[in-house]
C-alpha cells in the first residue's frame, strides 16, 4: 500500500523538537547519555587538536635549535622558550642523567642507562598526549549501541501503541517510528567524530613517537661527540 500525500506531509513536517516533546523518560535518558557522550568527545576533540598541533610545531623548533647548537649547555639556555614541546622534556631526561654521571664519575660512562632515561622520557610525554584518548575509542563503540536501545525500545513502544490504537496506517505509526529513530541517529552523530578523530590522534601519537625516538638517536650522537674520552 503506498502512503497517501497526506501522510508524506505529516512526516516531512516533523522536527527534532517535535520527536524529542514526544519521548519518553526512558528516550529522555537515552538522549541525554549521548548528547553527554558527544559534547566531552567534541571537548577533548578541540583539546587534543590544539595539543598536537602545538606539539609538532614546538618540536619542529626545537630541533632547529638543537642542530645548530654547539653544545649541550647551549641547548639548555635555549631550550626554556621550547618547553611546551615533548621533545624538551626528552631532553630534559637526557641532561639530567649526563649530569648525574658527570658530577659523580667525572665523565659520561653509562650508556645504556642514559638510553633507558631517554626511553623514559618518551613514554612519559607519549602518555600524557595519549591521556583522554581512550573517550574518543569508548564513545565510538559504546553510542551506536546505546542509540539501537532507545531505537528499540521506541518502535516496541509505537507498534504497542498501533496495536492499541487498531490503525495501520502510516499516520499512525510513522510519527512513533521516527522518534525511535531519532536515538540511532543521534548515537551515530556522537560516534561518527569520535571514530574519526581517535583514528586521526592515534596517527599523530605514533609520528610524535618516532619523532622522539629519533632525537634520541641525535642526542646519544651529541653526546658520544661531546664526552670522548
Amino acid at each position: 500500500m503506498n502512503p497517501t500525500p497526506d501522510s508524506l506531509a505529516l512526516l516531512l513536517d516533523l522536527n527534532i523538537i517535535d520527536m524529542v516533546s514526544r519521548s519518553t523518560p526512558l528516550g529522555f535518558g537515552v538522549l541525554g547519555v549521548l548528547v553527554c557522550l558527544s559534547l566531552v568527545s567534541w571537548a577533548i576533540i578541540f583539546s587534543k587538536w590544539s595539543a598536537f598541533r602545538h606539539a609538532k610545531a614546538a618540536n619542529a623548533r626545537f630541533l632547529r635549535a638543537f642542530r645548530k647548537a654547539n653544545g649541550l649547555d647551549a641547548i639548555v639556555a635555549a631550550s626554556e622558550q621550547f618547553r611546551p614541546a615533548p621533545i624538551v622534556a626528552v631532553f630534559d631526561f637526557g641532561y639530567e642523567e649526563i649530569h648525574r654521571q658527570v658530577k659523580t664519575r667525572g665523565t659520561l660512562r653509562n650508556r645504556e642507562s642514559l638510553e633507558r632515561s631517554l626511553q623514559l622520557g618518551i613514554s612519559e610525554e607519549l602518555t600524557k598526549l595519549d591521556r583522554n584518548l581512550n573517550w574518543l575509542a569508548t564513545t565510538a563503540s559504546v553510542a551506536p549501541f546505546i542509540g539501537l536501545l532507545g531505537t528499540v525500545v521506541g518502535i516496541i513502544r509505537a507498534f504497542n501503541e498501533l496495536g492499541q490504537t487498531g490503525s495501520a496506517s502510516l499516520r499512525a505509526v510513522g510519527p512513533g517510528i521516527s522518534d525511535a529513530l531519532l536515538a540511532t541517529a543521534v548515537g551515530l552523530g556522537a560516534a561518527i567524530p569520535a571514530a574519526v578523530f581517535y583514528n586521526y590522534f592515534g596517527h599523530m601519537l605514533k609520528e610524535i613517537g618516532a619523532r622522539m625516538d629519533d632525537f634520541s638517536i641525535e642526542f646519544l650522537n651529541m653526546t658520544e661527540r661531546n664526552f670522548e674520552e
